[in-house]
């Protein structure tokens, strides 16, 4: 069949090209491990880049082999016949037609879920653990594992359910109903997630420096941002690594800083990564990637809508569809499943729209503070995350979000 053969085609070169690229990286960032750029040779010790360059090649080779995994639960799932033997197997279990779609939907997600596990295990107790990143420990892995199923449930049955209603009762329209119904529950999810959601992870503190306040507040003025808070968060239960973040909407915006990012980073390094991230709101790009995403959400309904019904889309896939039933999540699963499939190689033009917002919120921060505090703070970083500095250009420009260290700091430099 013409679509299996597609589906396969594409499955096919998708897993070849990312080990080509896999490959790539892990020849060059080797090829030049035993040398610090010149840019960062009076900064970083060969010691820290050699454990950069180890630490990204054992995630690159561990990526390989949860991609070949992933390939084969695809597989499984699709043109041998599993998810037919789950949707076959529930129907004659369960009559009541909304929760049979949703034992489904919950069954698939279960077994992928379950299979990522152990991936899931060994990075951060194995990966992380090796270069002295993870912190957290089996009883709080497990904990934060059940909290995160907790809250699939509550959030994830209800959307599902009124998504499957939407399909189901309200004729040719419900691509526009359930298309909103996403946005709805994306801003929702927005509201939720510094007040309800984080707190469920995290403890968060105001932040009690001073001086650090003091000079946001400052920033955030000259910058026309409003804020209503700063807090630290005890990210350091988890992870070595550092970060800081805004989140929330409207009034309810704050920035929240890892307490690991605070402990590394000074006064003026800390207000110059501020600023970096302010210039990503005064740019917009939070908006406009929402609208990206909303945009390709509203593709997918749209496409969803007219592969439902046609019968080759479920047998190309290794389905048939069951007569006098609704199929409607049937449908969703294939769409998921396939969608990444075809959709990979807009990889590259993502990675590109995102290294160029990158560059002119770095640009942003360069006029409201000194480049060289920006600079100062991001090898502090790139050394303290083991961020390798010499990734393969190809490998870089088809995945990474952000520029090249040595990129980066050019820019910088010279504007």
């Amino acid at each position: 069949m013409l679509f299996t053969l597609l589906f396969s085609v594409f499955l096919i070169v998708d897993v070849l090209l990312r080990f080509w690229l896999s490959a790539r990286q892990i020849r060059h960032v080797h090829q030049h491990r035993n040398a610090v750029p010149p840019e960062f040779a009076d900064r970083i010790r060969l010691f820290s880049h050699q454990r950069a360059a180890d630490y990204t090649m054992d995630k690159v080779k561990l990526s390989m082999v949860e991609r070949v995994v992933e390939a084969a639960v695809l597989v499984g799932f699709t043109l041998l016949g599993g998810l037919q033997f789950l949707d076959f197997n529930l129907g004659r279990l369960i009559d009541n037609e909304m929760l049979r779609q949703l034992a489904l939907l919950g069954a698939v997600l279960v077994i992928m879920g379950v299979i990522g596990l152990p991936f899931s295990i060994w990075r951060k107790f194995k990966l992380e653990a090796r270069y002295g990143f993870n912190r957290v420990t089996p009883r709080l892995f497990a904990q934060d594992t059940v909290k995160t199923l907790a809250l699939s449930l509550v959030f994830g049955t209800p959307l599902a359910a009124c998504v499957l209603w939407i399909m189901g009762n309200t004729g040719p329209n419900w691509i526009w109903w359930a298309w909103g119904l996403w946005v709805a529950f994306n801003f929702l999810l927005l509201w939720l997630f510094p007040t309800v959601i984080a707190p469920l992870f995290n403890s968060f503190k105001p932040l009690d420096n001073a001086e650090i306040n003091a000079r946001i507040q400052s920033l955030a003025k000259r910058c026309g941002f409003a804020l209503n808070g700063l807090f630290v968060m005890d990210g350091s239960k988890r992870s070595a690594h550092g970060n800081a973040y805004f989140t929330g909407v409207g009034k309810a915006r704050r920035i929240v800083f890892f307490d690991t990012l605070l402990s590394r980073l000074n006064v003026d390094e800390i207000e110059a990564v501020l600023a970096h991230e302010l210039g990503h709101f005064i740019h917009h790009h939070i908006l406009k990637r929402m609208i990206l995403s909303f945009g390709g959400a509203l593709v997918f309904f749209l496409l969803l809508g007219w592969l439902s019904q046609q019968v080759w889309f479920y047998t190309g896939l290794g389905v048939i569809p069951q007569l006098g039933r609704p199929n409607d999540a049937l449908a969703l699963i294939l769409m998921f499943l396939a969608i990444p499939v075809f959709t990979f190689w807009i990889t590259p033009l993502a990675s590109w729209l995102s290294r160029r917002d990158e560059f002119q919120a770095d640009r942003y921060a360069a006029k409201q503070c000194p480049p060289e505090k920006l600079i100062s703070a991001l090898v502090k970083l790139y050394d303290d995350n083991a961020a390798t500095l010499t990734p393969d250009p190809v490998h870089s420009a088809f995945y990474d979000s952000h520029p090249s260290a040595v990129r980066r700091i050019q820019q910088l430099k010279h504007g």
